[in-house]
C-alpha cells in the first residue's frame, strides 16, 4: 500500500465523518421541531378543553336596532376579550362594545366572570347569535326581541 491509497482511505472517512455530521444534526433539528409542535399542540387542546361559555341572554332591542349578549365564562380558562368574535344570523361584527362584569376597559375575561358584549346598528332582528371564543369554543342562541 502506498501513500495514495491511504490518503484517499482518510480522504472517504474525513468525507464521511463531515456527511454524518451534517445528517445527525438535519434529523435533530427536524425531530426537535416536531417534537416543539406536539407540545404546542397539547397545550392548545388542553386549553380548548378547559374553555366553556354560557349564554345567558340575547335580547334584541327593536326600537335602539341594538343586541345585547350576555355571556359566563364557566371554564377554568382565562379569555381575552379581544379574541372574542360575534356572529348574527352567520354575519360577522365588528365595532361592538364589551364589558367584563361592568369593566369596559379590561381585556381580561376570567372564569366566573360575565362578558356582555353591546352590537348597535342592526336593522332586522338576527334571529340567532353565536360567540366564539379564543380557543375556539363556541355557543348559539336565539334572540329574544324587545320593543
Amino acid at each position: 500500500m502506498g501513500f495514495s491509497v491511504s490518503g484517499s482511505a482518510a480522504l472517504i472517512f474525513v468525507a464521511m465523518f463531515i456527511g454524518f455530521g451534517m445528517f445527525y444534526s438535519a434529523t435533530a433539528n427536524g425531530f426537535e421541531n416536531v417534537n416543539d409542535a406536539r407540545d404546542a399542540q397539547a397545550d392548545r387542546t388542553l386549553e380548548q378543553q378547559n374553555t366553556a361559555i354560557d349564554v345567558t341572554d340575547v335580547t334584541y332591542n327593536t326600537t335602539a336596532d341594538s343586541l345585547n349578549v350576555t355571556v359566563v365564562n364557566t371554564g377554568s380558562t382565562d379569555l381575552t376579550v379581544a379574541d372574542v368574535d360575534l356572529l348574527a344570523n352567520n354575519a360577522y361584527l365588528i365595532g361592538y362594545r364589551t364589558a367584563v362584569d361592568g369593566d369596559e376597559t379590561t381585556d381580561i375575561w376570567l372564569p366566573e366572570e360575565q362578558l356582555v358584549v353591546n352590537a348597535t346598528g342592526l336593522t332586522t332582528d338576527p334571529g340567532r347569535v353565536k360567540i366564539v371564543t379564543g380557543p375556539g369554543v363556541s355557543a348559539v342562541e336565539t334572540t329574544k326581541v324587545v320593543s
